[in-house]
């Protein structure tokens, strides 16, 4: 709803704008959250939607392998072609070794934040505006997995997950606790502490890093098409014309947001693994 401010279920109080971005900032949750960690509660709108672009990739992703030809490819499967060879490329860049299972997994890891961040496009108020007229009032929703932090922090731990799966298949058990604690500094006992020290902070900090990235880049550019939303709510006809202006400009600007979010993701997530290939 881009022409008034939201009002409350029961329609005797209209929103004021601090509480208009508060509303569309909220979860849809299983259950009230009563701390800041809190592994009982399930943002079911993050989860939902995450699924939801996954399945929505596969059939893409399908859809281009059953209709690819030899001949002229039409532009969907050209547009398909063009990913996919360049996340090859990169992928033999970054990884010397079996890419069997690691160039799929990173075009999955393209294709699905891609569309995950794409779901900002949509306007603001349209799941509001649908939910009202089912008659299910105003609930909160938030349609876009990646500006939730929860979200990007698990991709981000399924990622270290593989980073740790590598370390142990390429470099064995041994390798991998010797790695641990005589690299980078040397193998004397007295730098052991240092040594794992630093490598645990290295773990730690490329998961943390690439989750909070994405999560950074996408929570502004939602915050921002609330703001220039609230534009639309003002009566006059140039708060309307800067939001129709700035609205569009920030949406064409964002298409690049969204692809370089997805490229940076899929690229970390190729160099952390790749790493895992080679020894100190």
């Amino acid at each position: 709803m881009t022409t008034e401010l939201a009002a409350s279920e029961a329609g005797t109080h209209v929103l004021t704008a601090t509480e208009y971005i508060q509303h569309h900032l909220g979860f849809l949750r299983s259950a009230d959250q009563h701390s800041m960690i809190d592994f009982h509660v399930i943002n079911v709108d993050t989860v939902f939607w995450s699924v939801a672009m996954g399945i929505v990739g596969l059939f893409f992703m399908w859809l281009a392998a059953r209709r690819a030809t030899s001949g002229v490819p039409g532009r969907f499967q050209a547009a398909v072609e063009i990913v996919v060879e360049m996340i090859e490329d990169q992928s033999k860049a970054i990884v010397h070794g079996n890419r069997a299972f690691i160039a799929p997994l990173a075009l999955t890891v393209f294709v699905w934040v891609f569309l995950m961040n794409s779901m900002d496009f949509l306007p603001v108020d349209m799941f509001g505006a649908i939910f009202r007229l089912v008659g299910l009032g105003e609930m909160h929703h938030r349609a876009v997995p990646t500006a939730d932090v929860n979200g990007t922090l698990g991709m981000a731990l399924g990622v270290f997950a593989l980073m740790i799966f590598y370390n142990l298949k390429i470099k064995g058990l041994g390798g991998f606790i010797h790695e641990l604690f005589c690299a980078p500094f040397g193998a004397h006992p007295a730098l052991w502490i240092f040594n794992f020290g630093f490598n645990l902070i290295e773990f730690v900090a490329k998961t943390f890093s690439l989750g909070m990235r994405l999560f950074g880049n996408m929570y502004a550019g939602e915050l921002i098409f609330l703001l220039i939303a609230l534009l639309g709510s003002t009566a006059t006809w140039w708060g309307f014309g800067l939001h129709v202006a700035l609205g569009s400009v920030w949406a064409i600007f964002h298409i690049l947001i969204v692809a370089l979010q997805a490229f940076i993701f899929m690229m970390l997530t190729l160099v952390y693994i790749g790493q895992a290939h080679e020894g100190h």
